[in-house]
């Protein structure tokens, strides 16, 4: 098949995600990819540049090195607000553009706009068009007022899908909410790639290069650092009991909006020694920082209309581990994995190192750990890849 694939983020810089795995996975087994993506990062860069030439990067790979990706980036203007209205314009073009030339049997949205232009033109040329959700994509709308005509082009969206398609069901639930048939939807949930993430993997290293005691207690997160990622209340629990909690260190791989107010709660506080800000890391490397931690952690604000219905690909990493998880009580999370899995749930991003530090006996540590691997030892890639496979070919076929 020749699958097209839309989306607005960056596939290059961003670590990977259901859409990596899956594309690169069909990849490697003969099928034809072409993504069209965003550079969704580019405030975060002061090069001056106002606008982007359209840009093509060939073999592109992040998971698996024989893969092929091609992904293309089209021209865009960096000026707040008409960044959105210069999107429309020159995805509108590129979307025609691989109609006509790269002739997709398939397109499969993960984005709104594109995704709503995507749709569209793929009704008129009579091809098959899949919308996958991995988020609640209209909540992260930066601006309040935009998520209303966010929230209208995903209806307009869903009613043109061959199928949709949510990574769980939580996300499938508001899908249906938004409009979708629920005999047109489909949950393939985030696979693991259990050869990449298991328990054996030796962390002693990791603990070394960064100062970390053989007995100290290592609360672990990574990904993107939202202000609402509970990690400054983590933080700043630190400050509370430093007795009780010397000896446990906060590892924290990845970036993001709320990085810099954790390196000053860090120099505030004097924490230098209990709050450890690598940035981000090379994706191949996450499995020896993983394994150097004790219990990985997801404090998210539990009232964070972001958080409700999304499970983040990065809590299978864990399970995967053998590391048990502290999370608060995010609906998504509780209804995919329930209770004795592996993922012990709290009310408030403050009470994560008391439970943390509560499971501290090396017995119970085990047997969450083992709890954790066990939950996802069926969620091999292959086993997510081979029904998202079967579903495009029949909807090429139909």
């Amino acid at each position: 098949m020749n699958i097209l694939l839309v989306q607005e983020s960056d596939w290059l810089s961003r670590n990977p995600h259901q859409q990596h795995h899956l594309m690169e996975r069909l990849s490697i087994r003969g099928h034809a990819i072409r993504v069209i993506d965003y550079d969704i990062d580019w405030k975060k860069r002061n090069d001056g540049k106002i606008t982007i030439p359209r840009t093509e990067y060939q073999n592109i790979h992040k998971i698996i090195p024989d893969a092929h990706i091609h992904v293309i980036r089209p021209r865009s203007l960096r000026i707040p607000v008409l960044d959105y209205l210069t999107l429309m314009i020159t995805h509108r073009s590129e979307i025609k553009k691989q109609i006509r030339e790269f002739k997709p049997d398939i397109i499969i949205g993960f984005g709104i706009l594109n995704a709503w232009i995507a749709s569209y033109y793929a009704k008129r040329h009579s091809i098959p068009f899949v919308y996958y959700w991995i988020d609640a994509l209209d909540t992260l709308i930066p601006e309040k007022s935009l998520q209303i005509i966010g929230r209208f082009l995903e209806r307009g969206t869903i009613t043109r899908s061959y199928k949709v398609v949510a990574i769980n069901e939580k996300l499938r639930d508001y899908t249906i909410s938004l409009g979708a048939a629920p005999e047109k939807t489909a949950v393939i949930g985030a696979g693991i790639d259990l050869e990449r993430f298991h328990p054996n993997i030796d962390g002693t290293k990791i603990r070394a290069a960064y100062g970390i005691r053989p007995n100290d207690f290592v609360l672990f997160f990574m990904g993107w650092i939202y202000h609402f990622s509970g990690l400054k209340e983590v933080a700043l629990e630190l400050t509370t009991h430093r007795d009780e909690y010397g000896d446990v260190k906060l590892l924290i791989v990845g970036d993001g909006d709320a990085f810099d107010d954790l390196v000053a709660i860090k120099e505030k506080y004097k924490l230098k020694d209990q709050i450890i800000l690598t940035g981000k890391k090379p994706y191949e490397e996450i499995p020896e920082y993983i394994a150097a931690a004790d219990v990985c952690i997801l404090p998210a604000y539990p009232d964070e209309p972001i958080m409700q219905d999304i499970v983040p690909i990065k809590l299978y990493e864990y399970l995967a581990m053998g590391k048990p998880v502290i999370t608060t009580r995010l609906p998504g999370i509780m209804k995919e994995f329930g209770e004795g899995n592996g993922v012990v749930y709290v009310k408030t991003p403050e009470m994560t190192i008391n439970q943390s530090t509560s499971k501290k006996k090396p017995e119970e540590i085990e047997s969450h750990g083992n709890n954790a691997r066990e939950f996802v030892m069926n969620l091999d890639w292959k086993k997510i890849t081979d029904p998202f496979e079967s579903l495009l070919v029949s909807a090429c076929h139909e």
